[in-house]
């Protein structure tokens, strides 16, 4: 062997070895990391429970949007607007008894 291969070796090896710690460090945030292949499974999860929370706001809002429309000033139900004066002024007539519910 002659001095001039022998650092050419060493820089070679060195140069290797670097890459290829360089590839495990990426394979390992590839499975490990923020958004590799382990964490898919919370993912997962996190999505499955915020369609569910959807489902739920959409729901409210749709029952919403019906006791808007009830109580449209121009055409309120009269049903709902009673049950409203009865249950948040206490309004009642001297000939209605009252039963709570619970």
């Amino acid at each position: 062997m002659t001095s001039r291969q022998h650092p050419r070796m060493v820089k070679d090896s060195l140069a290797q070895n670097l890459a290829l710690a360089c590839l495990l460090l990426l394979t390992g945030f590839a499975l490990v990391g923020p958004s590799g292949v382990l964490a898919w499974n919370e993912s997962l999860h996190m999505l499955d429970q915020r369609e569910s929370e959807i489902a739920q706001l959409e729901r409210d809002r749709a029952r919403l949007e019906n006791r808007v429309h009830l109580l449209n000033p121009r055409g309120a139900d009269p049903d709902l607007a009673g049950e409203l004066l009865r249950r948040d002024l206490n309004v009642a007539h001297p000939d209605e008894m009252v039963m709570l519910l619970r």
